[in-house]
């Protein structure tokens, strides 16, 4: 079935193409290889057609209009040129042989040049004959001339423009008479062989003459005009129309005015010239008036980096044209160069400088775009209603034509300051070209240097920054509004015209030109030439026709609206009617065009012809709408330097020398939470000066270097922002994550606050258009996002990899702030999966892999570092670094360098968290162990635990020859110490008896390695108290949604015994709800969610019961003693307790605790510092777990003494007979009685933690038969299953 068409429309028109992309570029047209014609495609060829005798000033015009194009093309053609020499070089010595084909080839490529600057000199010789030709055609020996028309006017003073600007450019560009000699050169050489070159070396002489010769077309332009001596009063006319244009501000566009200004000097000079009456002009324009603009504007744009100053043109001129050399007034006129400073400050402060009115033009733009959009939604309300009300929509459109009218005046008034502050600024280049601060030295700076980049100040970067987003942002809000105000601007335009020539005319006929006949006929000729009678709908037929021939008239006529505009040859005819009503043709009459001499017309006839011959002007303007919003916005000079490369012998200036990426860059170094957003703007002006440089310069070399450098700011663009970007989000992050009492306790707590910045408008940019080409921003930062948080990432895992275990702490902040951070960006960018990156960055993607680098880097720590150079103190559950020099030496890379960017952000922060940092750098304890627990997770947290407990078991293995060596040094017989020998008797005794003085070392690594084991039960100690918090937490939380609560004898029990938990019954009645629903959607969703719910019950109940690690690792050091049992807890061969011919473990550690106690005490040393607790821990737990608690408790020589000790201090007699010996003595004894109770404190722990009293009751059967110690399995645990160190 076919679908009709205007239900497929309005199915189309459902559908919106548009995105929530901001505007924060400019007009996003594409690079086009046509050229935009700004005049009238019909080059007024209509005119003839209205029989106003305008054939002839009309075909004037035209030809004019044609030279300027082409002395533009001139231009270009001159400005663009580079010079080739010097890219030649030297000869080589291997191509001395080959000199004349090496001539030869030269010759023929500079001779490809030297043509163009030969068609350039044929072009101006030609142009000025044609100009001083038409000038002289409107020259008359009466004092009352005739014409030439306005649009005439501009013809002449645009082509004497484009002759200034050429001639000016010439004299600029000193490689062309450079290029020019090595050609003359190449010429004599190659030219001995050819014949009759007479003729060529005449043309060489006159290119020599016109190139060398300053000033040549200026001055050929005078010997033309002035072949017939009667050109003075149209050169008064030019000046008179000039000066009032500029006092009035006539001019419509900032080119305008600029070209009045650049071509009133010239004309000035060629009127003082001449030889009949110089003097004439300034009786008729006062010289003040003259010194007056020309000292409002000593400095004018010529070209984008080259300007002209007016007191400098009448002083070099003054020299080739003597009669002006006696105009002492004009030649004293300071050039800029020459203004005193406090002149000099005036003007800038005045004028040029856009930091000095940045604040009005503020004003005006954010008015205008409040105004421009109120009449938007007017002109949007219009056409969405069908209002018959014709007065509304007529206030409505004409209301919009006013704002579009006071658009481009507002954006020609704000790139002509622009174009203005640029020229002021190359007139007056930094002296002091490097700042304090810059590291570069002064030598190595170029002259654009110093008129650029260190010639603007930040204020005044800042300033241009803005002015260019103003500019860019109004001409992309009116290009964007083109198609639904153009209906609106065309009937108003129609409406003025109408209004003007049937009702204005009207009355001026019946008035004040009743009796006038010639004034008469050119009214009647004004509604001839653009009176649509066919939209007068307010008379009969007959009244039409009696009304075109200026018939009575009772009231204003009425004007349907039409989308009828009148075409460039009606505005040139009525503006020239215009002219010649009002004067008749004499532009030299008192008080200029529009002046009240008091003669033939009234006051308010003067206004209205004054005010509709002014809109005339601006109607080309406002319908060629888009061109001349281009042109308004065209901010590509800003770019251009070919002045400045010839000059500096440069074939490119670095980019931190070009004004667009300057701005960019100073967006970003200023940090500025306003400027953000205009931050692509500047990239604004590499589209303008591409398409200046294809369209209207038409070199493709120039297109090319933009295009280079565009790539290289570009992509430094991506990377500062995006460093800038992170550094503000991971400041933001770091700052939402400090402690609040912290923050509470400062008196200046504000300033670890962050500013808010808006990036939101940047993340949503995914078209932004650059030389033509569509760029996804979005997606270039977030890939340079991912690759900063890796980057991140790895240097945070760097820095913990040089620093010890207690840098855990740090890294976990810092990880935990990166993490936030992440989250924030996550809103905003698709950003990958952290914890992915994390695994990547750890490779540990692996579904088979349990380790990961930070478990490896942390267990390294450990086994080279921690165990064997870290001591744990039993009182404060901390290990803490050993004093001592470090037994194991560790070499560990330096720390690497990071931006602060990597760290919390800004400086500030970065001591703020630094300061919480230091707080656990001094030791290792149960923080460290949250923080390890937290960043390996239940993933790698088992690899590490399965390590140490093969550290043990390794450990173990290595001691078993050194105690078997200790124990064979042992004597055969050891009884129990005498109490009759006393303390010191029974020190003797033990001394005797532990004769290990060959086994120093030994016993020292003995000792170690029970510490290290110690260390690592320590360890695992602390671990198991952090882990069984965690496991208490995580239950809290899921206890409630799983139906669990606390039991009567304090186990968990099951709220429901029989029923759902209260997760799965939630999700069964959500189900059950929906299916009995009426309008019930697909229920087959929530029941899959109710299996799901079902699942994650059955696996949280059961991860409820988990195991602890420290009684797995007391069950694996079990299992791991069983193979040195018989060696280290033989069984005695009588079946009873053997007292004195025992060589257990417990002897072995009872005389190595005896020795170590003793060194501490004589050698005054402190050796808990090199062992700590941790040896206790390590001893005792191997003598529990062999058995021989009771036998190390009743044997231990340290215990023995004590009880000697206990029993000899009991005696009084012997405490004043050996007073002073047990004084000496206390030291030793205190040393034992702490090692004592830190040994019962470790058998306590052991005891509850492993219970093994009720597995071994006794050593002897009632029947008397000896009992072997009798092993039991472990208790079932979580970590029954982990996985070997190597996976």
């Amino acid at each position: 079935m076919a679908v009709l068409v205007e239900e497929a429309i309005a199915a189309l028109s459902t559908f919106s193409l548009e995105d929530d992309q901001p505007e924060v570029q400019g007009l996003a047209a594409s690079l086009a290889t046509e050229r935009c014609a700004t005049t009238s495609p019909i080059e007024y060829g209509d005119v003839s057609a209205y029989r106003l005798s305008l054939v002839e000033d009309t075909k004037a015009v035209n030809q004019l209009n044609a030279l300027i194009h082409e002395g533009k093309e001139m231009s270009s053609v001159l400005y663009t040129y580079r010079s080739i020499p010097k890219e030649l070089g030297e000869l080589p010595d291997s191509m001395k042989h080959s000199q004349a084909e090496l001539y030869l080839e030269t010759y023929q490529v500079l001779d490809l040049e030297m043509s163009r600057l030969r068609e350039i000199q044929r072009w101006q010789s030609s142009a000025a004959s044609k100009l001083a030709v038409d000038m002289q055609r409107f020259s008359r020996p009466e004092r009352c001339i005739n014409g030439p028309t306005v649009t005439h006017l501009w013809s002449m003073l645009k082509l004497l423009d484009v002759l200034v600007q050429l001639d000016h450019l010439k004299n600029a560009k000193a490689s062309i008479p450079n290029d020019f000699s090595w050609y003359k050169r190449t010429f004599t050489q190659v030219s001995v062989q050819w014949q009759d070159t007479d003729s060529m070396r005449e043309e060489l002489d006159d290119l020599q003459i016109f190139l060398s010769t300053r000033w040549a077309i200026l001055l050929n332009l005078h010997v033309e005009m002035f072949r017939v001596n009667n050109v003075e009063d149209i050169l008064q006319v030019l000046i008179i129309f000039c000066v009032e244009s500029l006092e009035l501000d006539f001019t419509l566009l900032f080119p305008e005015r600029h070209i009045l200004l650049r071509v009133l000097p010239v004309l000035v000079v060629l009127a003082t010239s001449s030889e009949k009456d110089g003097d004439s002009l300034y009786r008729r324009v006062k010289m003040n008036r003259l010194i007056n603009i020309f000292k409002n504007d000593p400095v004018i744009p010529a070209f984008p980096d080259l300007h002209l100053s007016p007191a400098a043109m009448l002083k070099e001129l003054s020299v080739y044209f003597q009669k002006f050399s006696s105009q002492t007034r004009l030649l004293t006129l300071p050039a800029p160069h020459e203004l005193p400073p406090l002149t000099s400050f005036q003007y800038s402060e005045r004028h040029y400088l856009i930091v000095n009115h940045i604040g009005a033009i503020r004003a005006e733009h954010d008015d205008f775009v409040l105004r421009f959009a109120s009449s938007m939604n007017q002109i949007i309300l219009l056409k969405s209603t069908d209002s018959t009300d014709v007065d509304w929509s007529k206030e409505v459109k004409g209301n919009m034509y006013d704002m579009i009218v006071e658009g481009f005046q507002l954006l020609s008034r704000w790139t002509g300051r622009i174009w203005e502050q640029c020229a002021w600024k190359f007139s007056r280049p930094c002296k002091d070209s490097i700042p304090a601060d810059s590291l570069e030295s002064s030598t190595s700076n170029s002259d654009y240097e110093k008129v650029v980049r260190w010639n603007y100040t930040a204020d005044e970067r800042k300033a241009l920054v803005e002015l260019t987003s103003y500019i860019k942002s109004v001409g992309s809000m009116m290009q964007r509004c083109d198609t639904l105000v153009a209906d609106a601007l065309w009937e108003t335009i129609h409406a003025e015209v109408q209004d003007f020539v049937q009702n204005k005319l009207a009355i001026m006929l019946k008035t004040t030109f009743r009796k006038k006949k010639d004034l008469s006929r050119i009214l009647s000729d004004m509604r001839t030439l653009s009176a649509d009678w066919m939209a007068n709908t307010s008379k009969s037929e007959t009244d039409i026709h009696s009304s075109q021939h200026g018939g009575e008239e009772s009231k204003s006529n009425f004007f349907y609206p039409r989308l009828v505009a009148p075409t460039a040859a009606q505005v040139h005819c009525l503006q020239f009617l215009i002219y010649e009503l009002v004067s008749g043709g004499n532009l030299r009459k008192p008080g200029g065009l529009f002046g009240n001499s008091g003669l033939e017309h009234s006051v308010n006839d003067l206004k209205l012809l004054e005010s509709f011959f002014y809109k005339l002007s601006f109607f080309l303007h406002i319908l060629d709408y888009s061109v001349t919003v281009g042109a308004l916005t065209d901010l590509g000079f800003l770019w251009f330097r070919e002045f400045y490369l010839e000059s500096s012998r440069l074939i490119r200036f670095p980019i931190e020398c070009s004004l667009p990426w300057m701005l960019a860059d100073h967006v970003m170094e200023s940090q500025n939470a306003g400027l953000f957003e205009s931050i692509l703007l500047p990239f604004d002006i590499y589209n303008d000066s591409a398409q200046h440089a294809l369209v209207v310069l038409k070199q493709r070399f120039l297109y090319d270097e933009i295009e280079a450098e565009v790539d290289l700011c570009f992509d430094q663009l991506v990377l500062k922002l995006t460093d800038t970007i992170f550094t503000y989000y991971k400041s933001w992050a770091a700052s939402d994550l400090l402690d609040p009492s912290f923050l509470f306790a400062l008196d200046n707590g504000e300033k670890y606050s962050i500013q808010p910045m808006r990036f939101n408008a940047l993340f949503k940019m995914t078209r932004v258009k650059l030389l033509g080409r569509t760029i996804d921003f979005r997606r270039l930062i977030t890939e340079r996002m991912n690759k900063m948080f890796r980057e991140n990432l790895e240097f945070l895992f760097d820095r913990f990899e040089s620093q010890d275990l207690c840098a855990v702490v740090e890294l976990e902040k810092l990880l935990d702030i990166l993490r936030h951070s992440h989250e924030l960006l996550t809103q905003d960018l698709s950003l990958d999966s952290f914890d992915l990156i994390v695994s990547e960055m750890q490779e540990n993607i692996s579904l088979i892999s349990f380790s990961s680098r930070l478990a490896s880097q942390i267990w390294t720590e450990l086994q080279n570092d921690f165990l064997p150079n870290f001591v744990f103190c039993n009182t404060t559950q901390r290990f803490v670094r050993s004093t001592k020099v470090s037994l194991v030496p560790v070499q560990k890379p330096s720390v690497p360098y990071g931006k602060p960017s990597f760290y919390c952000g800004s400086q500030d922060l970065n001591l703020a968290h630094q300061t919480f940092s230091r707080l656990y750098i001094g030791f290792f304890g149960i923080p460290h162990v949250f923080s390890i627990v937290k960043l390996l997770g239940s993933r790698s947290l088992p690899w590490l635990i399965r390590a140490l407990l093969d550290h043990i078991s390794n450990k173990l293995a290595i001691l078993e020859p050194m105690i078997t060596g200790l124990q064979e040094a042992l004597p055969k017989s050891i009884g129990l110490l005498p109490f009759d020998g006393g303390v010191a008797g029974c020190q003797r005794i033990v001394k005797e008896l532990l004769n290990w003085g060959s086994k120093t070392e030994l016993k020292s690594e003995v000792l170690h390695g029970i510490k290290e084991i110690g260390t690592v039960l320590c360890w695992m100690a602390l671990l198991d108290v952090v882990l069984r918090q965690v496991d208490t937490t995580n239950l809290m939380q899921t206890a409630p949604w799983l139906g669990l609560m606390p039991g009567p004898d304090g186990q968990i029990s099951q709220s429901q015994e029989d029923g759902d938990s209260p997760l799965i019954s939630l999700f069964k009645s959500a189900a059950a709800t929906i299916e009995s629903c009426p309008r019930r959607s697909n229920p087959s969703s929530f029941n899959t969610i109710t299996k799901q719910a079902e699942a994650a019950d059955l696996l949280y109940k059961a991860n409820i019961t988990t195991g602890s690690v420290l009684e797995y690792t007391l069950a694996f050091t079990s299992a791991a003693l069983d193979k040195f049992c018989s060696k280290w807890n033989a069984a005695p061969k009588t079946g009873f307790i053997d007292i004195t011919t025992s060589k257990d473990f417990y002897r072995v550690y009872s005389g190595l605790q005896f020795g170590y106690l003793e060194e501490y005490v004589e050698a005054s040393s402190n050796n808990h510092d090199v062992l700590g607790d941790a040896v206790a821990w390590g001893g005792c737990t191997i003598i529990y777990l062999l058995g021989q608690q009771l036998h190390f408790e009743l044997f231990d020589f340290s215990y023995q003494l004590l009880n000697v000790a206990e029993v000899e201090t009991a005696t009084v007699y012997y405490v004043l007979k050996h007073a002073n010996y047990i004084q000496g003595s206390e030291s030793l004894l205190e040393a034992m009685r702490k090692e004592r109770r830190l040994n019962n404190h470790v058998f306590s722990l052991l005891r509850a933690r492993c219970p093994l009293e009720d597995k071994t009751a006794c050593a002897i059967k009632q029947s008397g038969a000896p009992l072997q110690r009798i092993r039991f399995e472990n208790t079932v645990s979580a970590f029954e299953t982990l996985p070997q160190k190597g996976a």
